[in-house]
């Protein structure tokens, strides 16, 4: 596993191959840095709200009635290019990157937020495994006191690309991939998780 200088960085972004790494649109070349590329704050939002709801049940028991669909806990919205997009403190708000990522089938990517948030309580630190395409999704929460005004565009967080030995298929058939291709934020679907139905089928079968 190999951490991708610039100077590999800028090779797979100019590269004719299919299978290379692919960032559009890349504003501003001063987004790849030594061993990062920075990533800008995209459109839409998921904002999380309150409701009556006691909690978002996170599989679909057909022995609960009125089953609320976890999308009904967000309200979606949108702002253009330079607009604010104000972070209360403990929200949890769903977005993407600006930029659609195509992963090599020997890369994947660790984001992370750029110190600058991180500062302001709003740290983000998640992956993208080899073979991802779409806009790359963001979960942002802030631990902070107060609220934060974020700017569409603006360079929030940062990719760390690691090379491995061997390709790995993306999509393969033996599991189904939730979040592939997506261009815009995207509710989290543990409630149509197959796990969910199985540990069902366990506990019933537990109760004789």
């Amino acid at each position: 596993m190999n951490l991708l200088d610039k100077d590999r960085l800028c090779e797979l972004l100019n590269s004719d191959s299919p299978d290379s790494l692919f960032i559009d649109p890349l504003l501003d070349i001063s987004q790849i840095g030594s061993v990062t590329i920075d990533l800008r704050l995209g459109y839409d939002f998921f904002v999380s709200i309150l409701t009556r709801k006691p909690s978002i049940g996170t599989s679909i028991n057909p022995d609960i009635p009125n089953h609320r669909a976890i999308g009904s806990y967000f309200q979606e919205t949108r702002r253009d290019l330079g607009e604010k997009f104000v972070l209360y403190p403990h929200q949890v708000v769903l977005c993407t990157t600006l930029e659609y990522v195509s992963l090599p089938s020997n890369v994947y990517a660790d984001i992370l937020s750029r110190s600058s948030y991180t500062r302001l309580g709003i740290p983000l630190n998640t992956m993208v495994q080899p073979g991802f395409r779409g806009c790359i999704p963001l979960e942002l929460f802030n631990h902070g006191n107060s609220p934060v005004e974020l700017i569409v565009g603006s360079r929030i967080c940062q990719a760390r690309f690691f090379e491995i030995e061997n390709n790995v298929e993306y999509i393969d058939g033996t599991r189904q991939r939730k979040y592939f291709g997506q261009v815009r934020p995207t509710v989290s679907s543990a409630d149509t998780d197959s796990e969910m139905s199985k540990l069902s089928q366990i506990a019933g079968m537990l109760k004789f």
